[in-house]
């Protein structure tokens, strides 16, 4: 694939520049947080330009462009050499939004995409369970039949925003009869439905950004079912197949990396700039070799887009599905881990104020938080797996036989 611009795309990415020097001040520093209204605002202003909510109809709040893989690239390459955020990357609009549009309802798409879209509808994932996380088929949270709705009574465990969703995409077992695979409801559940209980679970950062969630006979109507009922399986790696390119992005991985690099370009230990030190140059070029493999891994997804693929153009392209979560959890969490032994003692700083803390804290947390990405979304144990077999074609590992089994 000519990755060079053509006429079109480099009339297309002055474009992107010529909003990016206009607008750029109206950009918050972050996505989220204190200025959430100011992220909105943003928002709003990236969707009415068309970067973001790029190609979806405009009939579901988006901007309603052709697909076109080669803009999408111009863009997050521009933004993100700009240094500004290219808007919402959530469970909501990365995952569900695109769930729904290929297997939702007319209705559910109308209601639920817009105001998600648009930061007003925040979104939390009920997968994981306890004694169902890697094994995930085998969760027990059921929904019962009572007339025209589903009666939800379980537990859903390491629920990331849940404390802050209006709404849960939930994985529940209704039909306790069938194979395991088999029996599960994918459902749409109003976080302020009686019976439904959050409780937060602090992580190592100091801070509660998982929970524990608890039903006790919430009441969903059965018209909140994505997909068809018992084919939930189905729509849930659907999600999952959208959770790992969110969690692999290589345009955030390549941020962040950016974002190493200037810190050690402008820190200093005894006068030195923690560039000049070749101990830590050497670490820092091992790390860039794996960011510029990681972007020429999504190129080569890209391109067999544009070939009609989907993604899916042949063994290569899918391998290169198949490593992204994988890839990117694992490199994110090693380019914070350099900004922490480049900062040496005050590396360690975290937690009550201190003037001598770097970005308030920021490689730190996002050291120990990137750690449980690794885990979530599918340990990279589960990742190796679902290479080896899907990818490569190797054989399943042989299940030990349980000492009751014959």
């Amino acid at each position: 694939m000519d990755m060079s611009d053509s006429p079109a795309i480099r009339s297309f990415r002055e474009q992107v520049r010529d909003f990016l020097a206009t607008n750029r001040s109206k950009a918050p520093s972050g996505m989220s947080g204190s200025n959430h209204g100011q992220a909105m605002d943003w928002q709003r202003l990236l969707i009415e330009n068309g970067y973001a909510a790029r190609t979806i109809p405009e009939e579901y709040g988006g901007f309603g462009a052709e697909p076109d893989p080669l803009a999408s690239l111009v863009i997050a390459e521009e933004f993100t050499a700009a240094g500004v955020p290219m808007g919402f990357s959530n469970q909501g609009i990365s995952m569900l939004v695109p769930t729904l549009l290929e297997m939702g309802t007319e209705e559910q798409k109308k209601k639920y995409i817009p105001p998600t879209l648009r930061g007003e509808m925040v979104w939390c994932q009920g997968y994981s369970e306890p004694g169902a996380g890697s094994d995930l088929a085998s969760l027990r949270t059921r929904a019962t039949d009572d007339g025209d709705d589903f009666l939800v009574n379980g537990q859903k465990i390491w629920t990331s925003t849940a404390h802050a969703a209006h709404m849960m995409f939930c994985l529940v077992r209704s039909e306790p009869d069938a194979p395991k695979h088999e029996g599960i409801s994918y459902v749409l559940i109003p976080m302020d439905t009686p019976g439904l209980e959050v409780r937060p679970l602090k992580t190592m950062t100091g801070h509660a950004e998982f929970n524990e969630v608890f039903f006790t006979d919430v009441r969903v109507p059965k018209t909140q079912t994505v997909g068809k009922r018992g084919e939930g399986w189905r729509v849930a790696n659907a999600t999952l197949k959208h959770e790992r390119g969110m969690l692999g992005d290589p345009d955030a991985t390549g941020a962040r990396f950016r974002a190493l690099v200037d810190l050690m370009n402008n820190e200093q230990v005894n006068g030195v700039r923690l560039m000049d030190s070749p101990v830590l140059r050497d670490r820092l070029l091992a790390l860039q070799g794996r960011v510029m493999a990681m972007r020429y891994n999504g190129l080569r997804l890209l391109s067999a887009r544009t070939k009609g693929g989907g993604g899916q153009g042949g063994a290569g392209a899918r391998m290169a599905g198949l490593i992204v979560k994988l890839q990117g959890c694992e490199l994110n969490h090693q380019i914070s881990a350099l900004a922490l032994d480049a900062l040496g003692e005050f590396g360690l700083l975290y937690g009550a104020p201190d003037e001598r803390m770097r970005n308030k804290g920021q490689w730190q947390w996002a050291y120990m938080f990137q750690l449980g990405l690794i885990i979530g979304g599918g340990t990279a144990q589960i990742q190796k797996n679902i290479i080896a077999e899907r990818g490569l074609g190797m054989p399943r590992e042989p299940k030990v036989r349980k000492p009751d089994q014959k």
